[in-house]
């Protein structure tokens, strides 16, 4: 854990979870841990108590590589599985509210949440950003290899600056920086 004071960051503490963390957000006050090993998920108190659990058994062909993962400021998450080649929101309890397939979504890697219903998520083998539109369970491709997007791996949004910021899989001191309007 890191604290913030005084616009500093120090080490507080550390928990230990239940296996090699392979994705990790935050969900109302708890955070919410992918699992390397096996494919399964946590809900875990700033405590280390663990609420609320996926299939710890592994037995659920759901997840088989549950990597990235993004809370939306409402309060879902959803998660990249390249195993499955699908997008998952979930809720706080980790019910599965839907599951998302599409051509344009194999191999996903990182996503973000820009806003309830536009939900990035980058394809790093087409070398593209998706946009996904849980309201109308569609997919489609935003920005490509002509906007300057190449093997795309992990991407963050900043809504103080409006901003995407799209980092490569490829060995680059380099991260792209895209305004939303």
């Amino acid at each position: 854990m890191i604290k913030v004071k005084d616009k500093t960051l120090t080490k507080g503490r550390e928990l230990t979870v239940s296996g090699t963390i392979h994705g990790l957000t935050s969900c109302r006050n708890s955070l919410v841990v992918a699992y390397f090993s096996q494919p399964w998920l946590e809900v875990i108190a700033m405590d280390g108590k663990v609420l609320h659990q996926f299939d710890k058994s592994g037995k659920s062909q759901h997840f088989k590589f549950p990597n990235f993962m993004c809370t939306t400021p409402g309060g879902s998450m959803f998660i990249s599985d390249n195993g499955t080649n699908t997008i998952t929101k979930v809720d706080a309890q980790l019910n599965i509210l839907q599951t998302f397939t599409s051509p344009l979504q194999q191999d996903p890697c990182g996503i973000t949440a820009v806003t309830e219903d536009q939900i990035l998520v980058c394809r790093w083998d087409n070398n593209s950003l998706v946009l996904l539109q849980p309201s109308t369970n569609t997919m489609s491709t935003l920005l490509g290899k002509d906007d300057g997007i190449e093997k795309p791996y992990c991407l963050t949004y900043c809504p103080d600056q409006k901003k995407v910021y799209v980092a490569p899989s490829s060995y680059t001191a380099t991260i792209k920086v895209y305004q939303v309007s």
